[in-house]
């Protein structure tokens, strides 16, 4: 609570403790909250705020500010996840101390999007685990949430070559991700997430039936809802598991140049990279 600009607002208004608390509460309550910041009950501050025009809004205005602010940062942070910008991803998620952060949310939304950049960042096994762990144990967290850990544990698992221990975890995601209703934009991108490395998951297990089956759901939730981040990811995956099927030159150079034609829109550096040198080896 932001006891100084209560103190300022009281000295503008040109009142001292005893004429502001006058018919209110003590001048010692007063006293206590000013020199102490011991805060008196609601009603008694809300009539303190009042008798010197103060909103009583500005008074947690410090905290609306914090919170906006790593709302704007952890925006950032999976925009960057979502474009595969995982050195920026870090330098975002290295500027902000998980132990200040007081709203749930938030919090969870932290510690999901620094376990998914450890495991990109190839941090160790332990350590993404921890994160994800964060996530399952919170109270608060919804399901979105738990599946997201779900599957970063088993992207994490996948690193490490443990793919029946990996497929523990995406087994539980895929059967659960199909019934999850979406209802932000904001979730539309986590659900992506989950679908998108759910497929990349089953191609790396040679299983390319699920796999693109997974994809392709990914692609229409994309045209559903007009978004074209992950379409490009799922269009070069598709691309990938269309050359593990052995399919031809053709067939596969158009799914790539697909692929290329989202990936410049999105201006995802690393996706064009990947499809430029699919086609050289074609």
């Amino acid at each position: 609570m932001n006891v100084e600009k209560f103190i300022a607002a009281r000295k503008a208004a040109g009142m001292s403790q005893k004429e502001l608390s006058d018919g209110i509460c003590t001048q010692a309550t007063l006293s206590r909250f000013e020199n102490n910041g011991q805060v008196p009950s609601l009603k008694i501050l809300i009539k303190l705020c009042n008798r010197i025009n103060l909103p009583l809004a500005e008074l947690f205005s410090s905290i609306n500010v914090v919170n906006s602010q790593l709302d704007e940062q952890l925006e950032k942070a999976e925009f960057s996840l979502i474009t595969s910008e995982f050195q920026q991803l870090a330098q975002i998620l290295d500027k902000i101390d998980p132990q200040m952060i007081v709203d749930t949310e938030l919090s969870a939304r932290y510690y999901y999007l620094k376990g998914f950049e450890m495991v990109f960042n190839h941090a160790p096994f332990t350590e993404v685990l921890f994160h994800f762990d964060q996530l399952l144990m919170s109270k608060t967290a919804d399901t979105l949430y738990q599946l997201l850990a779900y599957t970063g544990i088993g992207m994490a698992y996948a690193r490490e070559e443990e793919l029946e221990k990996a497929e523990v975890y995406f087994d539980k995601v895929f059967r659960e991700v199909y019934s999850y209703q979406i209802r932000t934009t904001e979730e539309i991108w986590r659900v992506l997430n989950i679908v998108f490395h759910c497929g990349v998951f089953y191609a790396q297990k040679n299983d390319l039936e699920t796999s693109n089956a997974l994809l392709n759901y990914a692609i229409d939730i994309c045209s559903e809802n007009h978004l074209t981040y992950y379409l490009a990811r799922a269009a070069a995956q598709l691309a990938k598991n269309a050359q593990a099927l052995g399919k031809s030159s053709s067939v596969i150079l158009e799914m790539i140049q697909d692929a290329l034609a989202f990936a410049k829109i999105n201006k995802n550096r690393h996706l064009i990279n990947e499809l430029n040198q699919m086609k050289k080896q074609l």
